[in-house]
């Protein structure tokens, strides 16, 4: 049972038990452990919300494919279930639901739900070793078009080279004004030089 319950929770994220709650995935992303150079797997944990437990009519037509029974066979079963489910926990039993956690009462009376935290068996951490490759072609999108990083790296390098010719070119421009605006000088006033006193 738990299995094709557990199959529906891992697709649609919650499930709904009637007169008790609803259980609800929560995933947290997977992470860099860059100190231990290692790739973490992402993090499931099972969350219980005792406020809504209606299940929709889809679950129940998953139900009855899996069961291969009718609708109204498959919501008078999970109602038998859900039903033992709390019979057992309002026992003060606690009810082990298999992969997901342990249901029971708290001190104060309420249902909880005591998540499991162990990792699901094919989510394990992996080596995260970062790989700098030289002289490796790809291609990348510029604009609307692909391009590879060997041109991309070439009209960068002629676009420096430009700039560094215009540098240039400001500077000898430059110069020819300066020589100008002295050759003007000199050229009316003589090449006197410092201030010369008129009485």
């Amino acid at each position: 049972m738990f299995r094709v319950l557990n199959a529906y929770l891992f697709q649609h994220r919650s499930i709904s038990v009637p007169g008790l709650g609803t259980i609800y995935l929560e995933t947290h992303p997977a992470n860099v452990d860059v100190a231990r150079r290692v790739m973490l797997p992402p993090l499931y944990h099972f969350r219980f919300d005792k406020y809504f437990d209606a299940p929709d009519k889809e679950f129940f037509s998953y139900i009855a494919n899996q069961q291969n029974l009718l609708d109204y066979e498959a919501i008078k079963w999970y109602n038998e279930f859900s039903y033992d489910l709390r019979n057992q926990i309002r026992l003060d039993e606690q009810v082990e639901w298999e992969g997901v956690g342990t249901l029971k009462k708290d001190v104060s009376g309420n249902i909880v739900l005591e998540s499991v935290h162990d990792g699901l068996p094919f989510m394990e951490a992996v080596p995260a070793i970062r790989v700098n490759r030289q002289n490796a072609q790809h291609t990348l999108l510029v604009g609307d078009q692909e391009r590879t990083n060997f041109e991309m790296n070439e009209i960068l390098a002629d676009e420096h080279g430009r700039k560094r010719k215009y540098w240039w070119i400001v500077a000898i421009v430059l110069a020819i004004l300066a020589l100008g605006v002295l050759g003007w000088h000199f050229y009316n006033n003589g090449w006197q030089i410092g201030n010369q006193l008129h009485w």
